[in-house]
């Protein structure tokens, strides 16, 4: 998200995907998570007991080996909602991205290009990255994904558009990915929640639920700390963005953290960081849903 003025219990034990993608983001040597599970062991060997070569009729028959039961799948039925912020090529068309929409409370631009890091790594990029893994770590645990944004090579939907989109996707929670745009001291994420205005009005002490899930999965399993520059421990309130004020669904917008800051701009452009940073929302979605 471009620099704007200012304004979590993790489950005890999470799915194997959960567990597949921190270990990825941690170094090992596993592949990256992609949904795809691994089939069982062979059938077993029959009993000698059970080939009696004179006659079939004596023959015992071969007990059938039980079927491996199928890996529990923690989110099936249940749709989530992702909006990676942004788009790749909003900078090419200014005029659409700067037409005025309502967000619910006041004007806003339709979109904006979004910030990057100084080696010029776009936050549009980060943002579909990790909403990519994501989007493949919830279809392993059984959830229907929607995405706002298919691709990265695109303009727009405007922010209004993205609201409306979740809000009718029947998503059970959904989440905003960002990275902010701060100044180059400052370092940490943020958990920006709604503030009610009427749309949202239903949602807000979910939205806040789910936004202490989002902030302690963080905590635990990332490497990013809370912003030292922005919010108060990690949480900012915001009234005048569309995604939050026009939500009729629980959601939080996340600020990953500071792309103008060295430090955190190593890990937001780290793929190994942007699976870890997806793991942790997994676990926050998994605690929210599952209470």
């Amino acid at each position: 998200m471009t620099a704007i003025a200012p304004r979590v219990l993790v489950a005890a034990a999470c799915p194997a995907v959960l567990v597949c993608l921190l270990a990825v983001a941690c170094g090992s040597p596993q592949p990256p998570a992609s949904g795809t599970r691994t089939g069982a062991a062979g059938d077993a060997a029959a009993s000698p007991a059970a080939v009696r070569a004179s006659d079939p009729a004596t023959a015992t028959p071969t007990p059938k080996a039980s079927p491996t039961p199928k890996a529990a799948e923690p989110l099936a039925g249940i749709t989530v909602g992702i909006d990676p912020g942004h788009n790749g090529l909003n900078g090419t068309d200014p005029s659409f991205i700067n037409h005025i929409i309502w967000n619910g409370r006041e004007n806003e631009t339709c979109d904006t290009t979004g910030t990057q890091t100084a080696g010029g790594y776009t936050e549009a990029r980060y943002n579909f990255n990790v909403a990519r893994y994501l989007r493949a770590a919830l279809r392993a645990d059984g959830a229907h994904v929607v995405m706002t944004r298919q691709n990265n090579n695109g303009v727009g939907p405007c922010v209004d558009r993205r609201a409306q989109i979740l809000n009718r996707s029947g998503a059970r929670v959904a989440i905003d990915i960002h990275a902010d745009g701060g100044p180059a001291w400052g370092r940490g994420f943020t958990v920006l929640e709604p503030v009610a205005d009427g749309p949202n009005d239903h949602v807000i002490r979910a939205s806040e639920q789910f936004g202490s899930d989002v902030r302690a999965a963080l905590l635990a399993h990332t490497s990013m700390p809370e912003s030292d520059y922005y919010g108060s421990h990690g949480v900012e309130f915001r009234n005048d963005l569309a995604g939050l004020n026009l939500t009729t669904v629980p959601k939080v917008l996340i600020e990953s953290g500071n792309m103008v800051n060295a430090t955190d701009a190593a890990l937001l452009t780290s793929s190994r960081f942007q699976r870890q940073f997806a793991a942790a929302l997994l676990a926050a979605i998994l605690e929210f849903l599952h209470k």
